[in-house]
């Protein structure tokens, strides 16, 4: 399983929420990841249009060190190929990436089909 290492309380409890709340297939793939994947910023870019996902996630990408990973989420149906093609072009890793679809009935949430990503960096970039 992934380590969470978030300077933020907030944003770890955030992020162990949605990892709790993933179907058994995706906990398989998450799992499945090296065991030294450290998690370490967390992108939050629900409810925001594209590209301003993809533009945080640059910018939290040069906050970190070489084989240390950004958790994305994200609402905006572009962002998720946005994301991929990003990671492509720029030779990082997509480490993993999901959907999952929120069931609350809170008409304040501000979530309704979430886009997860794990993007690592890596030592070229």
């Amino acid at each position: 399983m992934i380590q969470i290492n978030l300077q933020q309380s907030e944003q770890n409890v955030l992020l162990r929420s949605y990892l709790d709340a993933f179907n058994p297939s995706d906990l398989e793939v998450l799992k499945s990841l090296d065991p030294e994947l450290s998690v370490t910023t967390l992108v939050d870019g629900r409810g925001l249009a594209c590209p301003m996902p993809l533009l945080k996630t640059k910018v939290a990408l040069r906050s970190i060190q070489p084989l240390q990973s950004v958790y994305v989420l994200a609402t905006d149906p572009n962002s998720q190929a946005d994301l991929a093609a990003f990671c492509q072009q720029a030779g990082l890793q997509l480490t993993f990436s999901t959907t999952t679809t929120n069931e609350s009935t809170d008409s304040l949430e501000k979530l309704d089909t979430i886009f997860h990503a794990i993007i690592t960096k890596t030592h070229g970039n």
